[in-house]
């Protein structure tokens, strides 16, 4: 047998625990430990992922999901720290009436995320006396990451880090945004209402401050959207989402 049919036939093994497979390996090659051994590093790895995640769903639900992602998705990356990636796409099949739990998930791998982020420094607020704000262009952290938030999974996932009792799921009466980005060295959670979600991921696609005061006074009207621009800029300024600014 080839180098590379044996390392075809044991990959079937670990992955599909393949009969054909273990028949050409042969029953000397004692493929159970490889597999035990295969099998408990991954969901080792996906508890490492999602400790917060596991404590609220309990150990059972959460092995038992573990358990659907590996056997549906075996490992994709040189390194088992990008294996916890597509979880939240498992827990979406195996709880699919659960948006809390699809948002709670994803808190906790985008924290996860940006901590590792490139860096970029905050915006020096020096600059802000000098800027022309018809033609200034924002750049926001590498870090932020986003999604909608349909559910109270933020205050879900503060209550699990915290260790306290978590409030049940529920829905939210209008639909926000929940983001994460890093703030020096920590990973930071914010929930946004529907208007400043919409507000931040307009300035994240074109970065043009004039088009944001623009997109709120159609939102607000011009005096009450131009306020909300200029409070929303003092807001992200300050929690170093902003790192720099250009002329257009």
């Amino acid at each position: 047998m080839k180098l590379a049919d044996l390392q075809a036939d044991f990959q079937q093994w670990l992955v599909h625990a393949s009969d054909d497979a273990a028949g050409r390996l042969g029953p000397a090659a004692g493929l159970a430990v490889y597999q035990n051994n295969y099998r408990g590093q991954l969901v080792a790895c996906l508890e490492h992922s999602y400790p917060q995640l596991q404590r609220w769903i309990g150990e059972e639900a959460f092995l038992g999901a573990a358990v659907r992602h590996i056997d549906d998705h075996p490992p994709h990356a040189w390194t088992l720290d990008a294996y916890a990636d597509g979880f939240h796409a498992t827990l979406a099949v195996h709880f699919p009436r659960n948006p809390d739990l699809h948002e709670v998930a994803w808190i906790e791998h985008a924290l996860g995320q940006a901590f590792v982020a490139a860096d970029a420094a905050p915006l020096n607020p020096a600059v802000l006396a000098e800027v022309d704000w018809e033609t200034a262009r924002l750049r926001l952290t590498p870090s932020l990451l986003h999604r909608p938030a349909t559910t109270n999974a933020e205050a879900i996932w503060s209550a699990v880090w915290e260790g306290v009792e978590a409030p049940q799921g529920e829905m939210l009466a209008e639909t926000g945004g929940l983001i994460v980005w890093r703030q020096g060295f920590n990973s930071v959670l914010r929930q946004l209402d529907g208007i400043e979600y919409e507000a931040l991921l307009h300035l994240q696609a074109n970065g043009s401050f004039a088009a944001l005061c623009e997109l709120l006074a159609e939102r607000l009207g011009e005096e009450e959207g131009v306020a909300r621009a200029g409070a929303f800029l003092a807001q992200w300024i300050s929690s170093e989402l902003i790192t720099g600014v250009e002329a257009d």
